[in-house]
Parts: C-alpha cells; sequence; structure tokens
C-alpha cells in the first residue's frame, strides 16, 4: 500500500466556527492520519494515506464547510511520508508574527442550542449564555488572534467539569467553543432598581424583567454588543416616555418580536426579508407596516416601514418567551433600540451604562460577561425589484468581515467622514470597515473611534503606509488623522467626499474601468468651497483621475446649519432663487410658526450672510418637503426625505421636468422641480401626486444627465452612492431607468451607500496612490 503525505495551509474564516473538528472529523471518515492546527498563518493541515484516502479527504474539505466557515486561500504541498502514523490529532494553537485569519462575525443562536435552552431536562435550560462552534458571540469578545479563550472575555470563566470534557472532544459541536459555559461555570445576570440595587439574580432576573416591561417600565438590558433601552412595544405611554427621556421625538424605533409568525402580523414580508430576518446575521429588516398596524403609533410615525429584528441571542430567546407570557396584549413586541443617548455611541459596560442611562431606564439587567467591542445591531432593507439587501446601518452581524478589493496593496487607513462614520483598514487584497461609529460630534465618539482603530490593527497586525481623510478641514476626524500622522510619522492625504463615496462603490464592484458617478447626499465639503451633495463624476480608478462633470442647482442655506434642522429656510431660498420673494397664490406653510423669521430672510439671501450655497439632493428633498407643508423643523437627519417619500400616491404617472443645462459647469436644473411643484401646489393638486412627480422627475434627470455624459465620454457603468440611495423609490427605480437607456448601473452591496462607506472609499484609494507610487 503506497501511502502519499500533503500539507493544506488555509485562510479564511477557519478559527472559532468549528472547522478544526471538521478537519478532524473528515479525517476520521477517510481513515487518514495526520495533525491540524490554528496559527498565525491560517489552519495547517496534515494527511497521510493512499491516494484514494486523500482524494477523498480534499473533497470533502471542499464540499462540507461549518456553516460559519469561509475559505479564502487554500495552498497545499507534498510533503515526506511520516512512518508509523496512526492517528490524526489535534494540536494545540501556535501564534507568530503576522497572520492570515478572518474573526467570524456575531452571529444569531443555532437550532441546537435553541434545543437545549427549551429542554427541562438539560442543563443549559434557560441559560443564556447557551452557545458553540455553530453560533454565538465572537467579534465582541474578542481580544486578539489566534481565537483561543485567553484572547476572549471568556478567559475569566474557568470551565467546569462537563463542559471541558464537550470542549476536549473532537466529535462535539462544542469543541473549542470558546465562549462555553453553562451555570455552573458561566456568566450570570441580574436585575436592579434605578437605584442599582438587586431585584433578582440568574432565572428570577429575566422572569422579573418580562413581568415589569409588562407592566410599562423602561429597561436597559446588556445585550451582546452593547445596552438596549426596552419597553413594550404596545404601550403608548411607555414608548412616549422612552422617546421622551432619549431625546428622540420622532425617528423610528425597532422592535423585536419573537417568531416570523408575530412578523407577520406587523408587517407585509416578502421571502428576502425572511431570509435576513431568520438567517445567522439576524439585522433589523425594514419591512412596509401591516395595515392597520397594531402596536404603538409612536414606535415608527413618519414611515411606511417599521424595523424588525428577531431574538439572536439566548437571552433574547428567553425575555421574549416571558414576556409573551406576562404581557395582556396579542404581540409580544419590545421595543429595543440602542443603550445611549442621541448621537452618543452605544454603552459597553455596566458602570458606563448605569451613569449614562439612569435618567432614561427604570430597570437594569446586568451580565458579567465583559463586551470587548461595541456593537450596534446592523438596519437593512431589501430592494424589492432584485431582492438585494440595502444597508442602512453595517455592525452586529457582518463586521469584521472584509471587502475583496480588485488588488493587493499597501496597508491605508481611511478615517471616515463626519455623520455615520466607519473607518477602513486594508491589508493585502481586503478592506476592514469598522462597524458603525456614528457621529463624530462628541468625546464619547471620538473614543469610541480611537477604540476601533486601536482593535483593528491589534487584531489585524498591520501598521498603515498612509491616512486618508476627507477634505473638509474642520471634520473632528480630519483633525484626529492629522494629530495621528504626527504622532505615528505617517503620511496624511485628502480625497473629497463624494469621490470618496464612487471609489467606495466601485471598489465593493471590483470595477476598475472608467465610471461615471452620481454622488446623491446632503452635505460634503467640495473642492471650490461650497457644500456638494447631488454630483455626477468621472472617475477613472486605475489612474487615481476624477472630475465634476456636472451638479444640482445651487440653492443657499440661510443660517447655514439652521437651514438643515430648518428646511423650511431651504424651500424659502429655492423660491427666492426662481425670484419669488413672497407668498401669494398659494399660502407658505411655514408662516404660521416662523412669520418674523421669514421676512427677514431675504435680507440673509440677498447680502450671502450666513448662507453657503449648495448643490445637495438631500437638501432639495428637504425644500421640497417643506413647500408641501409636510415639516418645518426636522428631529433627525433624512426625516423631511422620509415624510416626502411616505407621501407618495405610487399610482400617479405624471411627472415633472427636469432637464440638463450647458453651463460651465453643466447643471441639472432640479429649480425646475421646485417651480412645478409650487404651481401645482397653487393649482391645489394633493401633495401624494406632488411627491410622486417629484420624484419620478428628479429620476428622470439624473437618467439624462448619467446618459449624456455616458455617450460623450463612451463610459457605460453608473455607480451610484449617497444617502439618499437609501430612498426606497430612487433605490428601485433609478438603476431601471438606466437600464433601460442603456447603461449598467453599479450598486452597493456590502456597505451602506450612505457615509458609512466613505471609509473604503478614502483607502482604497490611499492603497491605489501607494501603488502608483512605487
Amino acid at each position: 500500500m503506497t501511502l502519499m503525505r500533503q500539507k493544506f495551509t488555509i485562510t479564511g474564516q477557519v478559527q472559532g466556527v468549528g472547522f478544526r473538528p471538521f478537519v478532524y472529523r473528515t479525517a476520521l471518515d477517510n481513515n487518514v492520519s495526520g495533525t491540524v492546527n490554528n496559527s498565525s498563518a491560517g489552519v495547517l493541515i496534515e494527511i497521510q494515506g493512499t491516494l484514494k484516502q486523500v482524494t477523498g479527504f480534499s473533497e470533502d474539505l471542499a464540499e462540507k464547510l461549518p456553516p460559519l466557515a469561509k475559505i479564502i486561500t487554500l495552498d497545499f504541498e507534498e510533503l515526506p511520508v511520516v512512518d508509523d502514523e496512526k492517528d490524526f490529532t489535534i494540536l494545540k494553537s501556535t501564534g507568530g508574527k503576522g497572520h492570515s485569519v478572518l474573526i467570524s462575525a456575531d452571529v444569531a443562536t443555532c437550532q441546537d442550542c435553541l434545543n437545549d435552552m427549551i429542554d427541562p431536562t438539560n442543563r443549559r435550560y434557560r441559560y443564556p449564555f447557551t452557545n458553540c462552534t455553530n453560533c454565538g458571540p465572537r467579534y465582541t469578545i474578542t481580544r486578539s488572534i489566534p481565537y483561543d479563550r485567553p484572547q476572549t472575555s471568556m478567559a475569566c470563566f474557568p470551565l467546569c467539569n462537563d463542559c471541558l470534557e464537550e470542549y476536549e472532544d473532537p466529535l462535539n459541536r462544542r469543541f473549542h467553543a470558546q465562549p462555553n459555559a453553562c451555570p455552573d461555570c458561566g456568566p450570570t445576570v441580574w436585575l436592579t432598581d434605578g437605584e442599582c440595587s438587586t431585584i433578582a439574580e440568574g432565572d428570577e432576573a429575566l422572569k422579573q424583567l418580562a413581568i415589569e416591561l409588562a407592566k410599562g417600565k423602561i429597561a436597559a438590558i446588556k445585550g451582546l454588543g452593547g445596552f438596549h433601552l426596552v419597553c413594550d412595544a404596545m404601550a403608548d405611554e411607555a414608548v412616549t416616555t422612552l422617546r421622551q427621556r432619549k431625546h428622540r421625538p420622532d425617528k423610528p424605533l425597532a422592535v423585536m418580536i419573537p417568531t416570523m409568525t408575530h412578523a407577520r402580523q406587523l408587517a407585509d414580508i416578502i421571502p428576502a426579508e425572511e431570509k435576513w430576518l431568520t438567517g445567522l446575521h439576524r439585522p433589523i429588516v425594514l419591512a412596509a407596516k401591516h395595515e392597520p398596524f397594531p402596536l404603538a403609533e409612536q414606535v415608527a410615525p413618519d414611515t411606511n416601514f417599521v424595523g424588525i429584528m428577531l431574538p439572536y441571542t439566548p437571552l433574547h430567546h428567553i425575555l421574549l418567551n416571558d414576556f409573551a407570557a406576562a404581557t395582556p396584549h396579542d404581540i409580544p413586541a419590545l421595543v429595543m433600540t440602542s443603550g445611549n443617548m442621541s448621537s452618543e455611541p452605544i454603552c459597553l459596560g455596566n458602570k458606563e451604562a448605569f451613569k449614562r442611562l439612569h435618567d432614561i431606564a427604570d430597570i437594569f439587567l446586568f451580565h458579567n460577561r465583559d463586551i470587548l467591542i461595541r456593537t450596534d445591531d446592523s438596519v437593512v432593507r431589501v430592494n424589492p425589484a432584485t431582492d438585494n439587501p440595502i444597508f442602512m446601518r453595517r455592525a452586529r452581524g457582518f463586521v469584521p468581515a472584509p471587502v475583496f478589493i480588485p488588488e493587493k496593496g499597501p496597508t491605508v487607513l481611511g478615517m471616515g467622514p463626519e455623520l455615520k462614520c466607519t473607518m477602513t483598514l486594508t491589508k493585502g487584497d481586503q478592506a476592514f470597515t469598522s462597524q458603525h461609529i456614528g457621529n463624530m460630534s462628541n468625546l464619547e465618539t471620538l473614543e469610541f473611534h480611537k477604540e476601533i482603530r486601536t482593535h483593528l490593527q491589534d487584531i489585524l497586525q498591520v501598521k498603515p503606509k498612509l491616512i486618508v481623510r476627507d477634505l473638509h478641514p474642520d471634520y473632528m476626524t480630519s483633525t484626529l488623522a492629522e494629530d495621528i500622522g504626527k504622532e505615528l510619522d505617517i503620511p496624511v492625504a485628502t480625497l473629497q467626499h463624494h469621490y470618496a463615496h464612487i471609489y467606495a462603490n466601485l471598489a465593493e464592484n471590483k470595477h476598475t474601468s472608467p465610471a461615471i458617478g452620481l454622488a446623491l447626499d446632503g452635505t460634503g465639503y467640495g473642492e471650490d468651497g461650497t457644500i456638494w451633495g447631488g454630483e455626477c463624476l468621472m472617475v477613472i480608478p486605475e489612474e487615481l483621475e476624477h472630475q465634476r462633470l456636472a451638479h444640482f442647482s445651487h440653492i443657499r442655506l440661510p443660517g447655514g446649519e439652521a437651514a438643515v434642522k430648518e428646511p423650511w429656510r431651504i424651500a424659502q431660498a429655492a423660491l427666492w432663487k426662481l425670484g419669488i420673494k413672497e407668498s401669494g397664490k398659494y399660502q407658505w406653510p411655514w408662516l404660521t410658526n416662523f412669520e418674523t423669521q421669514s421676512r427677514f430672510l431675504p435680507q440673509i439671501l440677498e447680502k450671502a450672510i450666513n448662507a453657503p450655497e449648495t448643490s445637495s439632493c438631500g437638501r432639495l428633498f428637504d425644500g421640497v418637503a417643506a413647500l408641501c407643508g409636510l415639516v418645518d423643523i426636522i428631529s433627525y437627519e433624512g426625516q423631511a426625505a422620509i415624510l416626502l417619500e411616505k407621501a407618495q400616491d405610487m399610482s400617479e404617472t405624471g411627472t415633472y421636468p427636469c432637464p440638463l443645462q450647458s453651463d460651465d459647469p453643466v447643471s441639472l436644473n432640479t429649480l425646475s422641480l421646485v417651480q412645478a411643484v409650487l404651481e401645482d401646489l397653487e393649482n391645489k393638486v394633493p401633495v401624494s401626486i406632488i411627491a410622486r412627480r417629484f420624484h419620478r422627475g428628479l429620476i428622470n434627470g439624473l437618467t439624462e444627465m448619467a446618459y449624456s455624459f455616458s455617450m460623450v465620454l463612451d463610459i457605460h457603468h453608473v455607480a451610484l452612492s449617497g444617502g439618499v440611495m437609501q430612498n426606497l423609490t430612487l433605490a428601485t427605480e433609478l438603476p431601471q431607468a438606466l437600464e433601460n437607456v442603456g447603461l449598467i448601473p453599479l450598486i452597493h452591496r456590502q456597505l451602506p451607500p450612505n457615509d458609512g462607506c466613505i471609509s473604503l472609499g478614502q483607502a482604497v484609494w490611499g492603497q491605489r496612490k501607494l501603488l502608483l507610487k512605487s
């Protein structure tokens, strides 16, 4: 019998996902000998057997991976046969400088673990930290690579004999499950009142929590990546109180419900949405509200959609089950929103949460498993035309999975923007974009940004050769970039906001040839000192050439930042630009509350005092929404646009003119949309029809603009990016309109089209910049 020996070096998501026991079982099935171990280079496998045995092992290795495993590279080499080797052995993990290992994201509880938790005879019955190699926490509890228990926040919980036996048994699904635990040796929970006095511990804490929530209490609950603020979603008073205390008057709140049966009572869910709701990632999914909507009206007052998620941790499953028994309502739905004050990062530790949330929560559910990395819930909506996801926020369940980019290159740090900030580090041909960090408007978020940078550099074991920041000199990320550059003696480069949007889109799509970019958002500091946001760009990624081809009509923002918060100012400024100085046949709706301010606005506009010019698409939506009387003042970003989209009568087939003008530079006459809106308002056309005609007119104008430049430049790919592309109407209808004229739309599928993608664009641009220099 002729023997052969082969060595496999495998990189990817292959540590902490049950890969070694899978290899062990595959070796036993094929009767081969050898070894397997985790190392800094990846998973190393040596197998020895006959040609038939080795071939069978190799085929099974490729075809029968564990649910969470992902192979990125697989290299093999022939080795000399080892005499007298009979067994296959799992060796101890080895470290080393540098590594090619991906940490798994945190994933939802698997069915096997749920079965353990509902079995009264099982020692993990109702245990809120049940997990195995196929599920549970990963990224949020990991300090460093290799992913072994001493490098996690489970290091302080020694395994009991029963758990140790599971942990050491290669045929057990908890073999080397680093967070493995049970009630005898693992973390525990306890419930306190608003004075931090303990009310109940262990299982009784969860039962009592459900009872208190059913009574209308607001709870702060420590979860997987931070704290949630929780209340009964059917109790109007509880939801209203939560909004008042959290200073979140209107922005939609997410809800958690136990099952898909309950989800269908809340929303008209399509199959693609169900897959996201029930899959491994378990994001919040925005689904069309079922009418009549059974939850408290204040859950999502501005929109026809509701954010739904199913339980994704054992603690959630137990709580929802107990709440279903305790609540008098038919639908056991809990508001589950980030545990923070508006604009601050989510709370992570017990003391931090009590300090920051004691004015909001009546009760607190704590546990003693440390969260090392704070991570918000991800939010997606599904494009019904394609079933593709549109990320609103990318965090838990997806981070730290990389975006695979077109080429390998030096490590670059993309710092991200000011709002909806993320950061990105490149490593070879992979770009690691962080979880949602938030708005860089306070010291807490700045510290969060520093935490994530340190952590990503540590787990990836890289040091950037270049830092890329936004062009805006006053962004906190810009200041921080310059400070880091000086401290570490690393050069800092700048890239304009909207070019970063398009570079991010092209990187996601691995598109390296020239493209036209439509960058549509609210704010971005432009190269000419104005505020950009409705831009038609040309980008040639291979050469790092880019050019502004056209933009939306300019509108002034009287009062600067005040105009963003008070969209009536934008509406009046747009009318002023059209030569309309006072209310006429149609009574301006903001005069009821802002007549005095409105009277002085023309002076500000004429003298251009604190009234910067913008070509922003987001501000156009704001102004039209205000002109239609949908909103005067907004309480959260995007509120006016959400209301305008909601108002549409989708049966309307009319449209408004939005022609391209051959100025220098070329512009899209978006003021013609405002003019048409005003004329229809004067003729008492319903706002629902006006809203639809506006959306259709804008889509037609954007399509004409892209097509015109496509013909001139012989470029047929159009990259779509910016927060406006989260508007479901544009996300579904604009790509289709582009396809109808023979263009090829490129859309985001892995990152949000909003500013959450900016850091990726910065990083890949910077990497290419270094490659061109070398």
